[in-house]
Order: C-alpha cells, then sequence, then structure tokens
C-alpha cells in the first residue's frame, strides 16, 4: 500500500497533471520565466528561517530527518524559499532584474490527508526576484490568473489584499493581543500559541469557534492599519488590474499562510470544490532573502495546486483529449514472427510510435488487442510475410489493407498518419 497521503500517478490522472503543467510553462515563459529545479530537500533552516517560526507549516507540518552527518534536512515543504535560496546561491543579483523563475514539482506536508489534499503534493511556483515595483504585484495576480483561465476555468474569484509593512504587521499584532488577550481561554490551542508567536495567523484559523469568536468581536482587518506606503502600493497594484480587466475583490480578512509576506497578498478561488476553495495564492516577500542570509532582495510570487486545479476542472466537466495509442500494433502469427516483430518495431522507432505482441496471435485475437491500444494500424507477420520480406497492414478505421515490404512501411505509415 502506498504510504498514507500519498497516491501513484498513472492513466489520465497523470496526463491531467502533465497537462496543467504545461498550460503554466506555456503562460510564464513566455513573460519571461525561466524554469528552476530545487532539490527535493533542504538544510532545515532555509525553511525554519524562511517560511517562519509561527507557521503551522514549521510547527507541525515540515518531514525533518538527519542525515548520516548528522546535518538536519527537510523534505520541501514550499517552494519560494528554496528559489531565493537558489537565487542567492547562484549570483542572479547580477543578472539584468527582475528575475522570474518558475518550478513544478512536489512538496511535502504533515497534514491530514483529505480530498486535494495530500502529504506529498504538486505545486507550480512563480517567483519574480529583484524590484519593488507594484508592476510586479499585479504582473504575479495577472499570472496566476491567466495559468487558471488558459486551462479553461471559469468560475474564478480572485481576492486582493495587503499584510502591510513589518511596522504596520507590529501596530496590528499589538492591536490584536490587546483584543483577543482577555477571551485567550476562548481560543483554540493553536490559536493561544500564535497569540503569543504572531497574532496575524488567528485570522486565519480553521477553528469554528476561533472564527466566531473573531466575528463577535468585531475584529478590525489589517487593511485598516497600513501606513501610507503599504497603502498606496496597495493602489497601485489595484489600478493595474484594472487597466488589465482583471476581475478582483478587495478581502480584508485575507491572511497568507507564511511569515515573510509583506504588502500585497492575493488567492485565486473556486467555489465548486468546497470549503477549502483556494486554489493558488501568493504576494510580496521583500525581506526573505535576508532572513536567508543574503542581501535585501525584495520579490513576489505564488504557487498554486495542481491537485486542487484538477478537482476545480473536473467539477467543471473539462475532458482530457483522448489519449493517442499507437500507430502500430505488430501482430506476430508465428513463434519466428515474435523476434521479426520486435526487430520492425525498432527499426520504425522514433519517428513512428510501434508496438507489438510478445507471443503468436491468432488475427481475431491480434486485431483485438489492436483496438484496445487504439492503434492506428495492425500489422500482421506470418508465414507468407516472413518468407517475402513484407507485412500485411490494415487500417483499423476503415479496414482497408495493404501488403508492403518492410522498407516500404515507414513511409507508407507516415504519409498515411500525416
Amino acid at each position: 500500500m502506498a504510504v498514507r497521503g500519498t497516491k501513484d500517478l498513472f492513466g489520465r490522472e497523470l496526463r491531467l497533471h502533465q497537462h496543467i503543467v504545461a498550460l503554466a510553462r506555456k503562460v510564464l515563459e513566455a513573460a519571461g520565466a525561466i524554469e528552476l529545479l530545487t532539490p527535493l530537500f533542504e538544510e532545515t533552516q532555509v525553511f525554519e528561517k524562511g517560511v517562519g517560526a509561527s507557521t503551522d507549516i514549521v510547527r507541525k507540518e515540515m518531514f525533518t530527518f538527519q542525515d548520516r552527518g548528522g546535518r538536519s534536512l527537510t523534505l520541501r515543504p514550499e517552494g519560494t524559499a528554496a528559489m531565493v535560496r537558489a537565487y542567492l546561491e547562484h549570483g542572479m543579483k547580477v543578472w539584468p532584474q527582475p528575475v522570474r523563475l518558475w518550478m513544478a514539482g512536489p512538496m511535502f506536508r504533515a497534514e491530514r490527508p483529505q480530498k486535494g489534499r495530500y502529504r506529498q503534493f504538486h505545486q507550480v511556483n512563480y517567483e519574480a526576484l529583484g524590484s519593488e515595483n507594484p508592476i510586479l504585484d499585479a504582473e504575479a495576480v495577472v499570472l496566476l490568473y491567466e495559468c487558471l483561465k488558459e486551462l479553461g476555468l471559469r468560475r474564478l474569484k480572485v481576492k486582493l489584499s495587503s499584510v502591510g509593512d513589518p511596522e504596520d504587521r507590529a501596530r496590528y499584532n499589538a492591536y490584536l493581543r490587546e483584543v483577543l488577550s482577555p477571551h485567550r481561554e476562548a481560543l483554540s490551542e493553536d490559536s493561544k500559541e500564535r497569540l503569543e508567536l504572531n497574532p496575524m495567523r488567528i485570522l486565519d484559523s480553521k477553528s469554528e469557534r476561533d472564527q466566531a469568536l473573531l466575528k463577535e468581536l468585531g475584529v478590525r482587518p489589517m487593511l485598516d492599519f497600513l501606513g501610507e506606503e503599504a497603502r498606496a502600493h496597495l493602489k497601485e497594484v489595484e489600478r493595474h488590474l484594472e487597466r488589465l480587466s482583471v476581475p478582483y475583490e478587495l478581502e480584508p480578512a485575507l491572511v497568507r499562510g507564511l511569515d515573510y509576506y509583506v504588502r500585497t497578498a492575493f488567492e485565486v478561488h473556486h467555489e465548486e470544490i468546497g470549503a477549502q476553495s483556494a486554489l493558488g495564492g501568493g504576494g510580496r516577500y521583500d525581506g526573505l532573502s535576508e532572513l536567508l542570509g543574503g542581501p535585501r532582495v525584495p520579490g513576489v510570487g505564488f504557487a498554486f495546486g495542481v491537485e486542487r486545479v484538477a478537482l476545480a476542472l473536473e467539477a467543471e466537466g473539462f475532458g482530457l483529449p483522448e489519449e493517442k495509442g499507437p500507430d502500430l500494433y505488430l501482430i506476430p502469427l508465428t513463434e519466428e514472427a515474435v523476434a521479426e516483430a520486435f526487430y520492425l518495431a525498432e527499426a520504425l522507432r522514433p519517428r513512428l510510435r510501434a508496438e507489438y505482441a510478445l507471443a503468436p496471435r491468432k488475427p481475431a485475437k491480434g486485431l483485438e488487442e489492436a483496438l484496445k491500444r487504439g492503434a492506428a494500424f495492425a500489422g500482421f507477420l506470418g508465414e507468407d510475410e516472413l518468407r517475402a520480406g513484407e507485412v500485411t497492414l490494415k487500417r483499423l478505421a476503415t479496414g482497408e489493407q495493404v501488403r508492403l515490404s518492410r522498407e516500404e512501411v515507414p513511409g507508407y505509415l507516415l504519409q498515411a498518419l500525416g
């Protein structure tokens, strides 16, 4: 059995994942993003420093282990910290800025498995590093929206907010402590801890009890505490989105789950997939590189979950094109013909997709197999064909049949399949 919270991908589900990543590649590389693949594990401090000690990811969800040298390593729970580490390590700061990077691959979190959420899951990440210009924030929102729209999703909702600058967050956290401390015992156990570490995280609590308390107390949103610069930055992002006719709504209660965010925060939702409707999101993280020991490098980016996007596509009735079968399925009619079918298949590859039966077949059984495989042509190799160095080809869509020398087969098939 596969480990709980993991799954094997094959067939239609794997093709759907590949389709999602391929269209994301098309959108992101058209915007100048360079593909980056980071290792599946990093030194633990990359995520402890980069993601934040107060986050559920670091406190509860990381898969951390010691290697043989006693170093603490962690399976990648998210992509941004690892991508910023790579930016710093490979001297990308001297490249023309901003540097746009993208990555697709598995992430690992020890979460409670549920529909669309696994312990090994897959994300597409995009990061733009090297500029504070709010145009890049708007571009990140647009690119996430376009990735999802390019897939054919229509029931999308863009939510935009700001978590302010560090001094704004400090004021807001002080306000939250003042309001919530008298009601500490009414909070969930997780939120009691968050009240000390990072009260803003309480706003993102999944506890119904916490959310009811926040509503009862009339807790003010972060947007009320924005300083002038953060507020002006948000207005610029809004202006650019409006100019590009990207539909969005301001969401005062939006809190991204990672400590490194400043200013812009955004999510894209699809309400057809249930309560956990966010397909992806992101924001600005101008201080992250300093947490990782580098110089100050402003950045903005996003990630979306491939499994969650696949659920949204299923909810909208998305249909993948039928998987293409082999161009030719060779049917040996005798024991001697099995090896000849193998040799001919190898001669046709890779220009043509050629498969063969590994044991002699009767013609009817061979045709049945060729049809199940979705082949365009069946090729029969019997005693007569072997003696003459020929193959009998049958186009399965029409029943048309022709006998050709083996040398003629590649040209005939290439022309027929056009």
